[in-house]
């Protein structure tokens, strides 16, 4: 072979040339970035959304129950076991996000509320709250991930021989 026309690392086309090389690292740096801590994010987004909502209502409880009479106005529930049926769930469910504890659990109540939220009362907020309800999926789906009281537990608990089979022996 003629050495001037053999390729040298200088001429050899490479994959990671170029903006497509760049596009393709900067993608697989993003791929590494670890599930839990992905996680954490919407955990914290949806933690921080209902524990604010609790907050206000505490703050003037009369004015709540004003607003679960007049403007909310949820069906079949009477307007003082409405509110504080709402401000329970939004004082317990961040925790748990936050802790990671019961998340998916936690997660699901947080998307039935916010879907009462939608339907009976504010629906016209629904570009917000598809977006609660996008958060809240992912957890529901994916769980809390590594970076939980959950991971924790099912951890401490999977490597733990059950009753039945430290009977058998």
């Amino acid at each position: 072979m003629n050495p001037c026309c053999a390729p040298s690392p200088s001429n050899v086309p490479s994959a990671h040339a170029g903006p497509i090389g760049w596009f393709r690292r900067g993608i697989a740096l993003l791929e590494r970035i670890p599930y839990s801590a992905l996680a954490l994010l919407p955990r914290a987004a949806m933690a921080t959304v209902f524990w604010n909502s609790a907050q206000t209502k505490l703050a003037n409880w009369d004015t709540t129950i004003d607003l679960f009479t007049d403007e909310y106005k949820v069906p079949i529930l009477s307007p003082d076991f409405a509110a504080h049926l709402a401000l329970g769930i939004e004082l317990s469910t961040p925790v748990l996000l936050v802790l990671g504890l019961f998340t998916r659990g936690a997660a699901l109540v947080m998307l039935g509320m916010t879907t009462v939220i939608e339907i009976f009362i504010y629906p016209q907020a629904w570009p917000t709250h598809i977006q609660w309800a996008a958060m809240l999926l992912f957890l529901i789906s994916r769980g809390p991930g590594a970076l939980s009281v959950d991971h924790f537990l099912v951890r401490r608990f999977e490597s733990r021989p059950d009753a039945a089979s430290r009977h058998a022996r």
